[in-house]
């Protein structure tokens, strides 16, 4: 090997530890991202909570306790007390498109981030060509030579590396893991909806077979007391009218069923679509409504610890933190780009002696942007305002998000004292109903008598099984808007960053 040879390598050697030193030394440019303080209100509401919501003597009628400061329990739908419901967010979480989709858009951006944290190394690329070639050796200063045939070989491992001494490779590896991150969280987003919207069918599915049972048996009633006044018709003892009106009414009755027909039709319709199958393949789905068990106790999470656990906040600041470093990446783009190139290998026009020599080169090239129309100060300038949009769009997903919990919060303090009332009132209104039914088919009292107490017996027990939902879905909802946890993914797995990776960590700004 020529002494000229190894005085180009270890000039090219120094050349490039230089770089080195210079890039891991080297501060990446724009602002280093840090997350938004978290609020530091003490509660989520404007009057202090109470203790407890009211209570009643009907099923599902307990009290439920806040318990503010408590952690939010894993698999909280568990909590009502259903294996049916168990099972049926198992296999939504399972089998749901939304899911998968999400998981999907996930890989996507772990595989994007990957792709971009390769561009912070060299990049090595191998080559191989095979040429014949022509030449007319008189333009070589031979007058008369003729023309000279010969074939040429070339193998060579080429070196491709842009030095990132301003940063901006590094900031664009942090907006991708931002982006990432925003992903993963809108993945966990997926899920939360997902777990709340089969507990709220399930239950609105439940409510509406109640209220169709319910309407089935007004109906039963007033075809019996139908029978009697029929009776009493033709024995001359009560008017046409009188017989007229009573059916009327029974019509009326009827004419409700197809809506209340439609509604768990919807219901389960909607819950064969969140398990992942066609309307056709699902079998009805029977989840009983007085089966189901109210929580009599709701952690509250301190409203500074909301901030960590919302998908959608977490979601918000990674597209903050995104915004951040393509400023950085914006900034960069306005000064000196370096890149450094070499190739080594061999040449030959035999190719039995391709690998008896060698040739090398070694090129470096700085590009300084000087007129370009002002695009990469304009770039730098909507970078910034991209930051400044994004931190009001966190602010108002937090402002949404306390609003979300404090809106559950009265939700169901005004949903137990609703239930309260409409059990007060369903059984006073039963007790009346059955006292003149009795009356009116030992022929005392008036058909009238008997429409209006059956009107308030009806308007009432439906308002009651409505109430009883309402607890259980807005449970569900605080549950939600609180970020409530699930054990169902292993989060570690989510990460684009394994902190045991050396690549890893070099990919870190």
């Amino acid at each position: 090997m020529s002494s000229r040879f190894q005085s180009l390598r270890r000039r090219s050697l120094q050349a490039t530890g230089v770089a080195l030193a210079v890039l891991t030394a080297g501060c990446a440019l724009g602002p280093d991202f840090a997350p938004p303080a978290a609020p530091d209100d003490a509660r989520f509401t404007a009057l202090p909570l109470p203790e407890r919501t009211a209570s009643s003597a009907a099923p599902n009628g307990e009290a439920q306790a806040f318990l503010a400061g408590r952690p939010l329990p894993d698999r909280w739908w568990t909590l009502f007390g259903s294996p049916k419901l168990d099972a049926l967010v198992e296999q939504a979480l399972a089998a749901s498109p939304t899911v998968t989709s999400a998981q999907a858009a996930l890989r996507v951006a772990q595989e994007t981030f990957r792709v971009q944290r390769a561009t912070l190394f060299p990049s090595f690329d191998a080559t191989f060509d095979a040429s014949r070639q022509k030449i007319d050796t008189g333009s070589f200063g031979n007058p008369g030579g003729g023309a000279a045939i010969y074939n040429l070989y070339n193998a060579s491992v080429r070196v491709n590396y842009g030095l990132d001494i301003w940063g901006g490779t590094r900031r664009g590896i942090e907006a991708q893991r931002a982006a990432t991150e925003y992903q993963r969280y809108q993945l966990e987003a997926t899920y939360q909806t997902l777990i709340a919207n089969v507990i709220t069918t399930a239950v609105r599915a439940a409510e509406q077979r109640l209220l169709l049972l319910g309407q089935e048996q007004v109906i039963a009633t007033q075809e019996s007391l139908l029978k009697v006044t029929r009776a009493r018709f033709e024995s001359g003892a009560i008017a046409r009218s009188e017989l007229l009106a009573l059916e009327s009414a029974l019509a009326t009755e009827r004419s409700k069923l197809p809506g209340y027909k439609l509604g768990l039709t919807q219901a389960q319709n909607q819950l064969a679509v969140y398990l992942g199958k066609l309307p056709s393949e699902q079998p009805p789905i029977e989840v009983d409504l007085y089966e189901l068990k109210l929580p009599q106790t709701l952690p509250l999470s301190l409203p500074s610890e909301l901030v960590r656990q919302r998908p959608d906040i977490r979601a918000a600041e990674a597209t903050m933190h995104q915004a951040s470093a393509n400023i950085g990446v914006a900034t960069a783009n306005l000064l000196p780009q370096i890149v450094l190139t070499g190739s080594i290998g061999t040449q030959s026009s035999v190719l039995d002696d391709l690998f008896k020599g060698n040739i090398f080169s070694i090129a470096s090239s700085v590009t300084q942007p000087l007129l370009h129309a002002g695009e990469l100060t304009a770039k730098r300038r909507a970078a910034i305002a991209t930051y400044d949009q994004t931190a009001a769009d966190y602010r108002d997903t937090v402002l949404n998000a306390f609003r979300n919990v404090a809106d559950s919060l009265r939700a169901l303090e005004t949903d137990a004292e609703y239930q309260q009332a409409q059990f007060a009132a369903m059984s006073t209104s039963e007790q009346s109903l059955r006292l003149i039914e009795s009356q009116y088919r030992l022929g005392a009292g008036s058909y009238l008598d008997v429409l209006t107490a059956q009107n308030q017996y009806t308007i009432a027990r439906a308002g009651y099984i409505v109430a009883i939902s309402s607890r259980l879905t807005d449970t569900a909802a605080l549950f939600q808007a609180l970020g409530g946890g699930w054990t169902t993914r292993d989060p570690a797995a989510d990460s684009p960053l394994d902190p045991s990776n050396p690549v890893s960590a070099a990919a870190a700004p």
